[in-house]
């Protein structure tokens, strides 16, 4: 099964993360390897360049408030999202967890390979859970 877009529907994906410290978290995703984009950026909130369709918006637990009447969720206690990036290769997997790790983040969980998928996971600073997977294209459409 191959998987299409709804063409012309949707532009970009933006997710927007409270974060605990700012400028610690941007560093934080530039050691991945990802882009500050310093233009939708100001000091409650910084856009981190996924790529050309993702951006991750960090945001100061007081910024993240003025979003929603609801409360932030703690993740040292609950799960509010897993988000899940989709690489390559499975070495860019083990690459960006092994960042992930030297800059601050934890793991719970072994590289996982079911065949057509190879993943891989961390917790962020800030106790946000990111998959890090590689899908093997020609046994997943199948």
């Amino acid at each position: 099964m191959a998987l299409r877009s709804i063409s012309g529907m949707i532009n970009q994906i933006f997710l927007t993360l409270p974060v605990a410290d700012l400028p610690k978290s941007v560093a934080f995703f530039k050691a991945l390897g990802f882009q500050h984009n310093p233009q939708f950026s100001d000091d409650t909130a910084a856009c981190i360049v996924i790529n050309d369709s993702t951006c991750v918006m960090l945001g100061t637990h007081e910024k993240f408030r003025s979003f929603t009447p609801k409360a932030v969720c703690d993740t040292s206690q609950a799960v509010e999202v897993l988000i899940s990036l989709s690489c390559d290769t499975r070495e860019r997997v083990d690459e960006l967890v092994a960042k992930a790790l030297a800059n601050g983040a934890t793991t719970y969980d072994q590289p996982e390979d079911l065949g057509f998928m190879y993943s891989h996971s961390f917790v962020d600073l800030d106790g946000h859970g990111w998959g890090v997977l590689h899908l093997k294209a020609a046994q997943a459409e199948q």
